[in-house]
């Protein structure tokens, strides 16, 4: 009897452990790992344990950030650089800042111009597009309807040619639950110079 009883004692323990060591693999996985996701089926739900859990909680640490509390460096028509404050959570809405009040024409819907921008992820503080890196601005066609993401579209109007302005773009008015290399539920940040407005 006393056999029985270690046996099954093991048997307990065992299954324990093999619990625990599952349990530690799948909290291994890298916040924001596009292919977590897809191991499982590509939906919300599937994520939202993987990889929307970490980066939430890597956003929504301390008191809510503004625009104000973001640091950029640099003159416009140069590569800036943006500083997010590590202590703090990442704005629930759309929120822009005049850096540099442009001299020339404004921009309203319909019409066309040329940005330079520079992109920086929320969660994880890291550089992800450049239009300086390439070399050249970034043409957009019929602003307030162009094909780019809604805190764009909403976020650039009122600018004017020659200006520089800070955008925070909440989940919601970009790329949502993920999209062109970027991590779900993720806040946008970027620095836009109106190059030319037509």
């Amino acid at each position: 009897m006393r056999n029985v009883g270690k046996f099954m004692i093991a048997v307990a323990v065992g299954i324990s452990l093999t619990a625990c060591a599952n349990s530690e693999q799948a909290s291994s996985q890298p916040p924001g790992d596009p292919t977590v996701g897809a191991k499982a089926k590509p939906t919300a739900s599937s994520a939202a344990p993987t990889t929307v859990a970490p980066s939430t909680a890597t956003q929504s640490g301390g008191q809510e950030c503004s625009v104000d509390d973001i640091l950029v460096e640099g003159a416009p028509g140069s590569k800036p650089k943006i500083t997010i404050p590590p202590a703090c959570a990442a704005p629930k809405t759309l929120q822009s800042k005049d850096l540099v009040e442009g001299t020339g024409a404004a921009v309203t819907a319909g019409v066309t111009m040329d940005t330079h921008y520079l992109l920086v992820t929320w969660s994880n503080r890291q550089e992800k597009d450049s239009s300086w890196d390439r070399g050249e601005p970034y043409p957009l066609e019929n602003v307030g309807k162009a094909q780019v993401i809604d805190g764009w579209n909403e976020g650039l109007l009122g600018m004017k040619q020659g200006g520089r302005r800070l955008l925070v773009v909440p989940p919601d008015k970009g790329y949502g639950e993920g999209g062109n290399g970027i991590a779900p539920n993720e806040t946008l940040v970027f620095v836009i110079d109106a190059v030319k407005v037509t």
